[in-house]
């Protein structure tokens, strides 16, 4: 399971009417790849289907889906969204990264 934030929430709801998606039937497809200075980075983006293997999840009444390889990496993870001095944009609380770069954006395991 993932889960959205309240602040996330907003942003993704934000986001993704400014985009041309429709926050009560498309997706946040959230998934990790190999790159970033701790070898495993996040990717985010909208998507208006899902696919074979794919996992769905709601909450906060945010649809979310991630591949089935990357939700290994991402169990329990918290979405969040930052918009303070020390930058903007989506943070990831991923309990099973054992390191994280300064910037948030890669882990590994």
């Amino acid at each position: 399971m993932i889960k959205v934030s309240e602040t996330a929430k907003k942003k993704v709801i934000e986001l993704m009417q400014e985009d041309g998606y429709n926050p009560s039937t498309d997706y946040v497809r959230v998934g990790v790849k190999s790159g970033g200075c701790s070898g495993l980075s996040y990717d985010l983006k909208f998507d208006k289907e899902n696919h074979d293997g794919d996992k769905v999840f709601v909450d906060n009444e945010v649809k979310i889906i991630v591949d089935k390889k990357s939700f290994l990496y991402l169990i329990g993870t918290t979405l969040e969204y930052s918009g303070g001095l020390n930058g903007t944009g989506f943070v990831f609380n991923n309990p099973n990264a054992n390191r994280t770069c300064g910037c948030g954006e890669s882990f590994s395991l």
